[in-house]
């Protein structure tokens, strides 16, 4: 029985991704590289984040975005719904903030509170 979870997101774009990782402060590889898993079990990624006494998080792209990838029973340190949402938050305000600068806009100032980012930005006409 494969304890190797596969996770869907909406992510799409690899900078940003890269990024998120970076300001969450993992250490990562990239390239052909595998995750694994209980009873030597092993999956291919593309991103993978080693984890000290811990299974490993790896990251593949898919035609809809990339997937976590991992054990979850042997990943220590983290749970798979507070990743997935830290790193969405993340990738998210990358996205965001070079969507708005390609817009023209600028950062003005930049609130974190409660687990949520605020980001104010403004454009000179």
């Amino acid at each position: 029985m494969s304890h190797i979870s596969r996770i869907q997101t909406k992510i799409k774009e690899r900078k940003y991704l890269i990024q998120a990782l970076e300001d969450l402060g993992y250490h990562f590889e990239e390239g052909a590289q595998t995750v694994r898993g209980y009873g030597g079990q092993k999956s291919s990624v593309e991103i993978v984040i080693k984890l000290p006494l811990s299974y490993d998080i790896g990251l593949r792209a898919t035609p809809d975005g990339y997937e976590v990838v991992a054990d979850w029973f042997g990943v220590r340190g983290t749970t798979s719904k507070q990743f997935v949402n830290q790193l969405s938050q993340r990738y998210a305000y990358h996205a965001a903030r070079a969507e708005m600068e390609a817009q023209g806009f600028t950062l003005t100032e930049e609130v974190e509170e409660k687990g949520e980012i605020r980001l104010v930005l403004r454009r000179m006409a």
